[in-house]
């Protein structure tokens, strides 16, 4: 071969090659512009995701320091067949996430809740859990109550029992405040505001005062027996009796711990129909390749029906990423007068799961029009 052929053939072979690396470099790849969800989050990154994707808080009528849904756990043996470990956890309220956390092993949770209060409450919570090796130290720094002696070999049971019958340490109470403020500020260095300060002092008191036996309503006297105590929620069971709280075994404690020590519980303040929290949450799965596996909405959706916000509600949630394994875990209250089968005689709400994909489904086929209809729906749910 002629050395000018033969050149003009290894030139044609590099424009070639030249042209084929600016196709793969201008068409994406989802292989590659979608990373996978991180298996830790780092706190710089960790703070922006709580501060960007927050919307402005907004009001409830209560602190709503622990929940007030007593057989939440109902749902648990049924929801851990329906959903896989290592996906994307989202709920509401204060710590009964946990619980739903430990028994379907999310890789990573968002906690979206209207109040600012909420995820204040949870940052005290991150730093308990950080700060304590086992149960026995959280309990002791929740509380501000001395560990009881021989805690290693008592039950979850017994532990409650040991803290709720001991006085709380005023000492240990301002050294806890101390230690978990220095640990959110100093040691992550979230920028908390002299507000955000003042609030969490205000939910850590009212844990120290209460002890185990603080309620949903606390300080407040109203339905006081009818809401149950933290020690109740922690010793609440399945149907079967199984129990599977955060706190019902040092496996389930340690899972959450994990979690949160690699910023993994992201709490946000954001309002279901409001136009930032979900959305923000629903592009950063999308961004990850990842996929909601179970939404705990509590009984969120029977406020939104009372307005026109249930449609923004839906808005929000046609931007999350979905498929036909993703679960809504919900409470109902009897608002309607409905019976279920896992509803227990004298329990204020019931838990109910649903299909994610199978609501939004109804929704878009105009079947969705009231609560009543979003709840019928778990008497015989969709697909």
């Amino acid at each position: 071969m002629a050395p000018r052929n033969r050149n003009l053939i290894l030139g044609s072979g590099l424009v070639l090659v030249v042209c084929l690396a600016a196709i793969v470099y201008v068409v994406p790849r989802s292989d590659v512009l979608t990373e996978s969800l991180p298996g830790r989050i780092a706190d710089r990154d960790f703070w922006t995701l709580v501060s960007d994707f927050s919307e402005n808080g907004g009001f409830f009528r209560s602190d709503n320091f622990v929940s007030n849904e007593t057989t939440f756990q109902y749902v648990i043996p049924d929801l851990k067949e329906r959903t896989k470990p290592g996906g994307v956890y989202l709920g509401v309220g204060p710590d009964q996430n946990f619980t739903y956390i430990a028994a379907i092993r999310p890789k990573v949770a968002f906690i979206v809740d209207i109040r600012k209060q909420n995820m204040l409450e949870h940052l005290m919570y991150k730093a308990l859990f950080e700060l304590s090796e086992d149960r026995a130290q959280f309990l002791s720094r929740l509380f501000s109550r001395r560990v009881p002696a021989g805690a290693g070999d008592k039950s979850t049971a017994e532990l409650l029992g040991a803290f709720n019958a001991a006085e709380s340490d005023p000492a240990l109470q301002t050294q806890n405040l101390k230690a978990i403020v220095e640990r959110l500020r100093d040691y992550h260095g979230f920028s908390l505001t002299a507000d955000d300060i003042r609030t969490l002092e205000y939910v850590y008191s009212a844990f120290v005062k209460a002890g185990p036996e603080i309620r949903y309503s606390f300080p407040s006297q109203y339905g006081w027996g009818r809401f149950p105590s933290y020690s109740q929620l922690m010793l609440e069971a399945d149907e079967d009796g199984v129990r599977h709280s955060y706190m019902s075994s040092d496996e389930n404690f340690q899972f959450v711990r994990q979690l949160e020590s690699e910023n993994r519980i992201v709490p946000v303040v954001g309002d279901f129909a409001g136009d930032r929290a979900l959305r923000a949450v629903g592009r950063y799965l999308r961004d990850h390749g990842a996929t909601v596996t179970a939404f705990y909405t509590s009984n969120v959706e029977f406020y939104l029906f009372q307005t026109e916000d249930w449609k923004k509600f839906f808005g929000n949630l046609n931007e999350l990423p979905v498929d036909n394994g993703s679960v809504f875990i919900r409470a109902y209250f009897n608002n309607l007068g409905l019976q279920f089968p896992n509803q227990v005689a004298g329990s204020r709400s019931v838990t109910l799961l649903d299909s994610m994909q199978g609501m939004l489904n109804a929704f878009d086929d105009g079947h969705i029009r009231s609560y009543s209809d979003v709840i019928k729906r778990s008497l015989s749910p969709g697909p």
